[in-house]
C-alpha cells in the first residue's frame, strides 16, 4: 500500500546527508537499515548497504529502480528448495542427464579423424 499524497514520499534525511558527503562512484556501500526509504534520482550511482535482518546487502542503485523502495532490491527470505520425494527424483534426472551430456560430449571428442 503507498504512502498518502498528503503526506508525500518517506525519504531518510539522514541517509541523504551521508550521500552527499560520499563520492558517486565510489566503491563503500553506506550502511542502512531504512528499507522503506524511497529511492530518488539523487540516489542514482550510489552503493547502498540495505539491511535484511542478517547482513547488509549492497544494492547499486541504477535508473529504473527509482520510485521504488530500497527493501525490493533486498530479500529477507532465502529460498533453499522444496523437500521430499518428487524433488530427489526431479534432481536425479537432472544429474543423470547432465553426465549423459558430458559423457557424450568426451567420447565425440575421442572419436579419430
Amino acid at each position: 500500500m503507498s504512502r498518502s499524497l498528503k503526506k508525500g514520499p518517506y525519504l531518510n534525511k539522514k541517509l541523504l546527508k551521508k550521500l552527499a558527503v560520499v563520492k558517486k562512484d565510489s566503491k563503500t556501500a553506506l550502511k542502512t537499515w531504512d528499507r522503506a526509504c524511497l529511492i530518488t534520482p539523487d540516489m542514482i550511482g550510489y552503493t547502498i548497504g540495505v539491511h535484511n535482518g542478517k547482513v547488509h546487502v549492497p544494492v547499486f542503485v541504477a535508473e529504473d529502480m527509482v520510485g521504488h523502495k530500497l527493501g525490493e532490491f533486498s530479500p529477507t527470505r532465502k529460498f533453499v528448495r522444496h523437500g521430499g520425494r518428487m524433488q530427489k527424483d526431479m534432481e536425479q534426472k537432472v544429474a543423470t542427464a547432465a553426465a549423459a551430456t558430458k559423457k557424450a560430449a568426451t567420447a565425440e571428442s575421442q572419436v579419430p579423424k
